[in-house]
């Protein structure tokens, strides 16, 4: 397998806070990798430091062979990442497909000129990406609904629009952070296939945080665990699942094969 990111000794602290202990980990080319832990266990500040929101103290972060630790949010997307934050940020009073349109800065190739003046290639550029957004909004069953505004969806939509609007900067590593958070039941299904379907047919290595044990166990084909800023285990989900530090963690109770209700 090809590493694609590898996280290597990653600190951060807030004051007193130890966000991230030492965090060390990989993943591989075209794998869906989970990333767990109770609350405050420091996944979203590994995410930040990830994608440049945030700065480490000390640790490195590669993606592809190229050391992008400390490199700003802003220069991800050219590196070939992109991220959905648990909190959505649409533009809401901006219709679906301008939402994904607006993410396709970087395949624009025509100059202020060419287009202040419309020139051909400015309607040429245009048209190829306004059918790109559509074949994404299909993809994501939202085409139906392309021209109305973003805040009119239901939730659920709203989730599958921004993990479009991420995907239109045709990355490499998709970082998806709590992507079923407020989803019921019939909607985390839907993303457990689409997130598939996305790793399948765009060969797009994926790294997620998400809470419902029951997508992360089904579509992830490793995962790794954190608690308090530290990682307490990296393996498969069946691994993970009858590790005594992971049952611990989650419900505070020390593991006993022989007998499971044993504190």
């Amino acid at each position: 397998m090809t590493t694609m990111l590898e996280i290597n000794s990653l600190c951060r602290s807030f004051g007193g806070v130890k966000a991230a202990q030492n965090v060390s980990f990989h993943l591989d080319k075209d794998e869906i990798l989970g990333l767990i832990g109770p609350n405050g266990a420091g996944k979203t500040t590994v995410f930040n430091l990830i994608t440049g929101l945030d700065k480490s103290d000390q640790g490195t972060v590669t993606f592809q062979g190229t050391d992008i630790t400390g490199h700003p949010a802003h220069k991800m997307v050219s590196h070939g990442l992109a991220r959905t934050f648990h909190n959505i940020r649409l533009l809401g009073d901006m219709s679906v497909i301008d939402n994904v349109k607006i993410a396709c800065h970087q395949q624009i190739d025509y100059n202020f000129i060419e287009g202040m003046l419309r020139l051909p290639r400015y309607f040429k550029t245009e048209k190829r990406v306004h059918q790109e957004c559509l074949d994404l909004l299909t993809l994501f069953d939202l085409h139906d609904v392309a021209m109305e505004n973003a805040d009119a969806l239901p939730y659920g939509k709203r989730r599958k629009l921004e993990i479009a609007r991420a995907m239109a900067t045709k990355p490499k590593l998709l970082l998806l952070d709590e992507p079923a958070a407020g989803m019921n039941p019939n909607e985390t299904n839907d993303l457990m296939r689409m997130i598939c379907r996305i790793n399948d047919e765009f060969d797009m290595s994926i790294l997620l945080i998400e809470h419902d044990m029951k997508l992360v166990m089904k579509i992830c084909q490793r995962i790794v665990v954190m608690e308090h800023g530290i990682v307490i285990a990296d393996g498969s989900p069946q691994d993970v699942r009858n590790n005594p530090k992971v049952i611990q963690a989650y419900l505070g109770t020390r593991h006993d094969k022989n007998n499971p209700d044993k504190e």
